[in-house]
């Protein structure tokens, strides 16, 4: 990956916020394994299809929630210490890989 902005203060996240993004990842995690299981078992390919595209919306959901706590966190902070240009930069170049 690119340059980050490592010595720029980290707004730690809370318990809260650390086992929700857990919780979801753990749910993303069962639900790729259930399609290792379907291809296993030779399931019909819309069926997978429609597994893979619920598990890239939750994966997407899980970006742009942490997007969002950084904008509200990490960003917010480097514009009021004046180096806001350079978050955005960097916050750009990350949210143009999910249009990809």
């Amino acid at each position: 990956m690119g340059e980050h902005l490592r010595d720029h203060p980290v707004t730690p996240r809370t318990d809260a916020e650390k086992q929700a993004l857990v919780n979801r990842l753990k749910r993303i995690e069962g639900q790729v394994r259930g399609i290792q299981k379907m291809v296993e078992e030779d399931r019909y390919c819309v069926d997978i299809l429609v597994q893979i595209s619920a598990i890239s919306a939750a994966l997407n959901k899980v970006g742009f929630s942490t997007a969002e706590r950084h904008m509200k966190h990490c960003v917010s902070d480097a514009v009021n210490s004046g180096e806001g240009d350079e978050a955005i930069e960097e916050l750009m170049a990350v949210m143009k890989q999910f249009s990809k």
